[in-house]
């Protein structure tokens, strides 16, 4: 029986502990998500004597409030055009730069409106007031004139995001951050084009994170 041609999103759920351990993340993600990045193998837990001394508390003393564990879900189309990421209080979705403009320009192409007005829907449907739009770049070319394009890559997503969604009420951040902040290896062009992207990042919704 053949297989449906549609594209094949893949999604991968992380749980963070939010403990600071004080070591130093990675400088990007990892090409392949098939383990979140920062995760190791570890060998199986000891057997542990439930009757140990040492495991039980002290005259007087309680144990400490239990924690909320911060749960991620990262789900990127097959050809990593498009990445959504959920946790428990934001949504972010990453669009790379070349589905929504031409080559080393800020003119949205006409494929971007859909992309766009799909993410829109999703605000609404999150009742997010505060709506942050980031641009980057990869590291060719200079500094100063990434900093220029994905500054204007990030108004023009704006601006298209603003008229699709009709609202006074939502309060926007723009900022462009050239080839600060990679996600991947620049060093192959697999990793520019996912720094070269358009980040959209909102909170979500209380009904919404009820269902995580």
């Amino acid at each position: 029986m053949a297989l449906p041609t549609r594209g094949v999103a893949t999604t991968f759920t992380a749980l963070a502990v939010l403990i600071t351990l004080g070591l130093p993340g990675p400088a990007y993600a990892d090409d392949d998500p098939s383990a979140p990045p920062g995760s190791v193998t570890t060998s199986p837990p000891p057997d542990v004597d439930a009757n140990s001394p040492g495991l039980k508390l002290a005259d007087g003393a309680t144990l400490a409030p239990a924690k909320v564990l911060d749960i991620k879900s990262v789900v990127e189309d097959l050809g990593g055009e498009e990445r959504r990421e959920d946790t428990n209080s934001d949504v972010t979705f990453a669009l790379q730069a070349e589905v929504l403009f031409p080559k080393d320009s800020s003119k949205l192409n006409p494929d971007a409106q859909s992309r766009i007005q799909a993410i829109a829907d999703e605000i609404k449907a999150q009742n997010a007031t505060t709506v942050r739009v980031f641009g980057f770049t990869d590291n060719l070319g200079s500094y100063a004139h990434g900093l220029t394009l994905s500054k204007k890559r990030a108004e023009q997503v704006h601006d298209r995001l603003a008229a699709a969604l009709g609202s006074t009420d939502i309060t926007f951040e723009v900022r462009g951050y050239s080839e600060d902040y990679p996600i991947a290896d620049n060093t192959s062009e697999q990793g520019r084009r996912k720094n070269r992207r358009v980040e959209v990042t909102f909170p979500r919704g209380s009904a919404a994170g009820d269902k995580a």
